[in-house]
């Protein structure tokens, strides 16, 4: 991964790589941010310039020893921790017996996201985590001799979902780290890493992209004509993951916009047997998708409430979605709009801990019959 491969942020490209000049490199980083704004690939990137043999003043060189083996993902003091589903009747129990569906991930996307990489899981309504035996892994890694750069790197990706037994062993190596050990980890939701871990981190927020620099790249990379890149630059909001989304007219997306249209209309003609027919299906499309789902609804009831002020830079619909909420929108209000967000995002909370998703998606419609009426 190159610095150059990643759109805009060129304030964090410059800080790092500075610090990788001035040989002042934490040894524990916390990088915050969406995929979709380049977390991932800027952490990834920032590692192969520091052990890169041949460095430039803005990228690694791209053909020493180092550069080669990180371009295959597959350097010997590069070290990846990511979540996973335990399956120990195909003996795939730790990261490295995930590491060939995982470098196939890397390699086909520079931005990506947990759906995709849970997709590649075929995890059912198993929800992948950072197992606690993923501890000794760690400390073996971390145990072996430098090999052939300048650093021993561990990328940890999405630390958030780290079982307790594993983030309190990385805890004390972070307290306590060996030599030549930089620790970079990537998170989207960062108030859910252990707070300890936080507080002993350098934290890096990486901020959505800049729209002229996403404009730039969706003409360049995507082809589009300038005024379209504008219109979906606006919607995207700084991700380019959403962007992808916005010209491809996702699937997901208009599937999500049919259920949500489904059970709002459930809701207004407080139709049970609609309510549970909607919540039998909801509960077989896996929990990830069920949070997703109830991400997007938030999302929606967000920008229905602000289509009523007619300030069009303010919303972030599609036109499906845009076109839906013309008749929607004034049913979402001062009254019930916090309410609302309220009870999608307890459904969703509910959904993360297992609570039984027929009951949850059941009784959410219930709440939205009296709340919708206001």
């Amino acid at each position: 991964m190159y610095f150059r491969d990643i759109i805009g942020q060129e304030s964090i490209k410059r800080r790092l790589i500075e610090s990788a000049q001035k040989n002042v490199v934490p040894h524990a980083q916390l990088f915050s941010g969406q995929g979709g704004v380049g977390t991932f690939a800027l952490a990834l990137a920032y590692a192969q310039y520091l052990n890169c043999h041949n460095r430039s003043d803005t990228d690694a060189c791209g053909h020493c020893p180092s550069c080669l083996k990180y371009n295959e993902l597959a350097h010997p003091d590069l070290h990846f921790v990511f979540p996973i589903v335990s399956k120990k009747e195909k003996k795939k129990e730790v990261c490295d017996d995930y590491l060939p569906e995982w470098r196939s991930l890397l390699k086909e996307h520079t931005y990506f996201n947990f759906e995709q990489w849970y997709e590649r899981l075929d995890a059912g309504n198993t929800q992948a985590i950072i197992y606690s035996k993923e501890s000794e892994e760690i400390m073996r890694k971390l145990s072996l001799r430098i090999y052939e750069a300048d650093y021993r790197i561990l990328l940890v990706w999405l630390p958030e979902k780290m079982h307790p037994t594993c983030a309190n062993k990385l805890l004390k190596i972070i307290e306590e780290p060996a030599p030549n050990t930089v620790i970079l980890m990537v998170s989207e939701d960062p108030d859910m890493v252990l707070g300890t871990i936080q507080s002993r981190a350098q934290r890096i927020n990486i901020r959505a992209i800049q729209s002229d620099d996403m404009v730039n790249a969706l003409v360049t990379n995507e082809h589009l004509e300038p005024e379209a890149a504008h219109e979906v630059a606006h919607l995207a909001d700084g991700n380019y993951m959403k962007a992808l989304e916005v010209i491809s007219v996702s699937k997901e997306n208009a599937y999500y916009l049919e259920q949500f249209k489904q059970m709002m209309r459930n809701s207004w003609a407080r139709n049970v047997k609609g309510m549970r027919v909607m919540a039998d299906e909801m509960a077989g499309i896996g929990r990830e998708r069920q949070k997703n789902y109830l991400a997007y609804c938030q999302h929606l009831i967000r920008e229905n409430f602000m289509y009523r002020f007619q300030a069009p830079e303010l919303n972030y619909m599609n036109k499906p979605e845009a076109d839906f909420s013309v008749k929607f929108a004034p049913f979402v209000n001062e009254r019930n709009v916090f309410e609302l967000s309220d009870e999608l995002a307890k459904a969703e909370y509910h959904i993360g801990q297992n609570v039984n998703p027929k009951m949850v998606f059941f009784d959410l419609s219930l709440q939205i019959t009296v709340l919708i009426k206001r």
